[in-house]
């Protein structure tokens, strides 16, 4: 059974001054007050709270007179009458109150009243808004989302000044009860497929969500442990979250993180980026098929080049130049997986690398790592040289986890051509085909459309960079 608070200021006060930890937190605030000769008790975080909106709302309470209070029975008419802020709520719940101060409102409990004045006169300590470190674009918005998700909101009704425009709000987490919002258009939005995604959220059990969007991701996608592929595409640029909700998906915001969430997810959607669209149509086709191009080669081109360097005698005179004409102590197959894990070992030493020294750093690693390999010939050059075009193409789209999924089934790839060469190479490109048929999106028609199911219009869109129009954002 839910706690409601009691019309007994001293039961409300030693109830919540034990629940939100008076005396045992530094920093809550708790202070008496006397609104027209009646005891009141306001509560407040220290440091969410305005200061200066908290001290003009007190101010105008204390000079309430004790004829004001005569006639005056529900905390809503006291709302209306004596408090000047906008945004403010009566609530009786004892776990909404705080959840709402623990959120950064103002609790305010007054004698004789069963509900308190809850008032949003938070601010929360946050960054500025910027341009988002991956998905950068040549020309356009320069605007990105922060961890702070009323600015989230704020950018993406800057641009959708429609009537249309729902954000619907959710509470998630037993114990971190986070806030996450739904941000979509209700006239262009599949309602059976907003109708799972409601079921889902509604039916996380989880005590909070930590790690933000990942952790909303892993509560709402089923579990497939061993596919790699990215069930959810993740966007901090507010200009693509809105060309999204413009195209009637689902978009989902979760507060404390700067990743928004687009759904349905599909494999192909992927191969877009917003640089597509600050060009003309022709440029932008032409950026989406290099990246294509780009994106299947860092899949295959180590693969390929190790299978035909395995058997250099079956190598057509034309192709003579892929053979290795150097020599190493270090077999082919372990020099590849061997240079997968040290361009990994150079992007996780350079994100703990301060700023000053991380470029720096990260070049000189390469090269005199790289240098000292070959002299010491633990490596040979062409080795070098396919894997430096493989950890510059793994950039060419913004998803590092698509980056990951697809470095994945390349290392996959190389260890079943040792084993079985061309048999090895047919045998991992027909696991990876099931593996991308077979995965399960969070919510939408399926992985592969418009593949599978076909859809060629969708189809269309998809290959060619469409002119912009009322039904394409």
């Amino acid at each position: 059974m839910e706690e409601k608070l009691s019309k007994s200021l001293q039961e409300n006060q030693t109830l919540l001054d034990e629940k939100i930890g008076v005396g045992r937190n530094f920093d809550v605030i708790a202070r008496d007050l006397l609104i027209g000769g009646t005891a009141a008790r306001m509560y407040v975080i220290d440091g969410y709270g305005d200061d200066g909106t908290i001290e003009r709302i007190v101010s105008f309470l204390l000079q309430v007179q004790d004829k004001d209070m005569e006639g005056i029975s529900s905390m809503d008419e006291v709302i209306r009458r004596f408090v000047t802020f906008g945004e403010v709520n009566a609530e009786g719940n004892v776990r909404n109150i705080l959840t709402g101060v623990f959120l950064g409102k103002m609790a305010l409990v007054i004698e004789g009243f069963d509900q308190c004045a809850l008032i949003d006169a938070k601010t929360f300590p946050g960054r500025g808004i910027q341009e988002p470190t991956d998905g950068r674009v040549l020309r356009g918005a320069h605007d990105g989302f922060v961890e702070i998700l009323l600015n989230n909101t704020c950018l993406i009704r800057r641009r959708i000044r429609d009537e249309h425009l729902t954000l619907e709000n959710h509470k998630v987490g037993a114990e971190g009860r986070s806030d996450v919002v739904l941000a979509y258009m209700d006239d262009r939005v599949d309602q059976n497929l907003l109708k799972e995604v409601r079921s889902k959220i509604e039916t996380i059990d989880v005590g909070t969500i930590a790690m933000s969007q990942e952790s909303m991701a892993e509560a709402m996608m089923a579990p497939q442990w061993y596919n790699p592929f990215p069930k959810v595409r993740y966007t901090e640029r507010p200009d693509t979250a809105a060309a999204c909700i413009m195209e009637g998906y689902v978009v989902l915001l979760v507060d404390n993180s700067p990743s928004v969430m687009l759904l349905p997810t599909h494999f192909f959607d992927f191969m877009e980026e917003a640089n597509d669209y600050y060009f003309p149509p022709l440029i932008g086709t032409y950026l989406r098929y290099i990246r294509i191009a780009v994106f299947i080669l860092s899949l295959v081109i180590t693969p390929i080049w190790y299978l035909l360097a395995k058997s250099p005698h079956k190598v057509p005179e034309c192709l003579s130049f892929i053979t290795v004409e150097g020599e190493a102590y270090v077999p082919l197959l372990v020099q590849l997986l061997l240079v997968e894990f040290v361009v990994d070992l150079l992007k996780l030493a350079s994100l703990n690398t301060p700023d000053v020294l991380s470029n720096s750093f990260s070049m000189l690693g390469a090269l005199i790592l790289g240098d000292f390999a070959v002299q010491a010939r633990w490596l040979v050059p062409e080795v070098l040289v396919y894997m430096a075009f493989v950890a510059i193409a793994s950039f060419a789209q913004p998803s590092f986890e698509m980056g990951y999924a697809f470095k994945l089934m390349r290392m996959v790839l190389l260890l079943l051509i040792a084993l079985w060469d061309w048999w090895g190479f047919g045998i991992g490109m027909l696991l990876m085909l099931i593996l991308l048929f077979t995965t399960k999106p969070i919510v939408g028609k399926g992985y592969m459309y418009p593949i599978w199911p076909f859809d060629a219009k969708a189809l269309g869109r998809l290959l060619l960079r469409q002119p912009i129009r009322r039904d394409n954002s």
